[in-house]
């Protein structure tokens, strides 16, 4: 399957479920404890590089609904949303005011270069296969200023889920799996495409989690 071709099943599943999953996922209560420090912690890192100069422009790319960039927003960042699903899009704009999204790939940012302080990708990867998520952080760092800070969460492992028999519980047949990669792997690639490791998280599954959860910040270096 092409890249395009895997594009349009994600954007297919997501548009069928958009409505449930804004239902459901209103908020950062499925988020564990340790979760929302690695959030914070961004907050604080990007919010501290900034300095006096304002609040900081944050891209979160893959925004889904806007649950978690309602919570950026409401740590006094800027937020602007990207998101493959028109679907989810809409979801963000109804529920999000005050967040503005447009409808795009992640594999091609609509975005000059430098453009924000910060860039989320919170499991906003995990439906690329491995082979292709260098290219999603290739473009996160592109748009990412000098001395900006990306916070990556993801899946921790090795393989591939098929996702679509939780959908099917509530009434959508669609077709829809996520990719687990290793916290080393996408160190690796961050480092790839010029972004320096600041800390991690890996932590184990809980409550009724199948996997391992992760995430990674990271710094563009300013020189």
């Amino acid at each position: 399957m092409t890249p395009d071709e895997l594009e349009r099943g994600v954007r297919g599943a997501y548009d069928t479920v958009a409505a449930d999953y804004a239902a459901y996922f209103a908020d950062l209560a499925a988020e564990a404890p340790l979760d929302l420090a690695m959030l914070d912690a961004f907050v604080e890192a990007v919010t501290g590089a900034r300095g006096e100069e304002g609040p900081p422009l944050v891209l979160d790319a893959g925004c889904g609904t806007g649950r978690v960039g309602r919570h950026l927003l409401a740590r006094g960042c800027r937020v602007a949303g990207v998101d493959l699903s028109p679907g989810m899009a809409g979801q963000a704009h109804r529920g999000s005011p005050g967040l503005p999204v447009v409808v795009g790939s992640l594999a091609a940012l609509p975005y000059a270069d430098a453009r924000f302080d910060a860039v989320l990708l919170w499991y906003s990867t995990i439906h690329t296969p491995p082979a292709g998520q260098p290219r999603l952080l290739a473009e996160a760092s592109r748009v990412l200023r000098p001395g900006g800070h990306l916070l990556i969460g993801f899946q921790a492992g090795a393989g591939t889920r098929d996702v679509a028999p939780a959908y099917r519980t509530v009434g959508h047949e669609i077709e829809l799996e996520r990719h687990l990669v290793a916290a080393d792997q996408v160190s690796d690639w961050l480092a790839a495409a010029g972004l320096r490791e600041l800390a991690r998280l890996v932590r184990r599954a809980r409550d009724g989690e199948l996997d391992d959860q992760a995430s990674v910040l990271a710094q563009r270096p300013v020189t």
